[in-house]
This record gives structure tokens, C-alpha cells and sequence, in this order.
């Protein structure tokens, strides 16, 4: 199965937030176990870094973190039919809507994330991280 994983789901995990960190966290140990593909987009990664450092403070311990995210997750392009597409969709976050038309063009399963409600119109299902393994 192939998901892409949502920036909040990965945040939840860096920075433990609770209530979220279990659940998301459950996401890292399918992929590091090869139950699921995960799939994380260049944009998203930027995210990463973004928080991350004004997180730790370290350039150093940033780098750490995104080559542990790179050697777990597989980093997925965004293209300009994925960004066209999603300006066409019926989507209200376009940023959400990128990451759907994105999902959609590799194939993806699913999109993991917390925020189901702004992806009800997109081509690929949204789910939560503790639905996934009922699927």
C-alpha cells in the first residue's frame, strides 16, 4: 500500500505532540517495517526543515532529521500539472489540493493526515493515521 504522508502527521512524531504522537507514530513504524510505502513531498520536507530548526536550534541536528526522514520516507516531486490540477479542483486549500493531485499522479492509496475535512473532494481518500490499519 502506498500513502503519502501529510506534514502534520510527521511534526506530530518530531515533536511528540500529544495527543497525535501515538497514532502518527504507529504511520513511521509501518513504513520503517515495510507494512506501507510512505511517500513525503519535497515541499513537505521543506516544512520539515522550517519547524524543525526553529525547533532544535542546530543546523546540524536539522540535517540529521531530514536525512532520517529521506532514508525512510520516499521523496515524491510536485510537478506544474499537479499545481494546474489543483487549481482546477474543488478544493479550498490549495496547498491541500497540491498534495492531492500529487498523490493522485503517483498513485497513492491514501493520504494520511489529521485534517480529513479539507480533503472531502480530493481524487485520492484521506484518512487518520489510527484508520489506516483497519484498512
Amino acid at each position: 500500500m502506498r500513502v503519502v504522508v501529510d506534514t502534520c502527521i510527521i511534526i506530530d512524531v518530531l515533536q511528540k505532540r500529544e495527543p497525535f504522537f501515538h497514532n502518527s507514530f504507529e504511520i513511521f513504524k509501518a513504513v520503517a517495517g515495510g507494512r506501507i510505502e510512505g511517500c513525503i513531498t519535497a515541499k513537505e520536507l521543506c516544512d520539515v526543515y522550517y519547524f524543525a530548526r526553529k525547533s532544535v536550534h542546530s543546523t546540524g541536528k536539522v540535517k540529521d532529521i531530514i536525512n532520517k526522514l529521506l532514508e525512510l520516507f520516499v521523496l515524491i516531486d510536485t510537478g506544474s500539472d499537479d499545481c494546474m490540477n489543483a487549481l482546477a479542483a474543488d478544493m479550498k486549500d490549495f496547498e491541500d489540493a497540491v498534495m492531492s493531485m500529487t498523490a493522485k499522479r503517483i498513485g497513492a492509496d491514501f493520504i494520511v493526515t489529521r485534517n480529513i475535512k479539507d480533503y472531502k473532494a480530493s481524487p485520492v481518500r484521506a484518512v487518520l493515521p489510527e484508520s489506516l490499519k483497519n484498512i
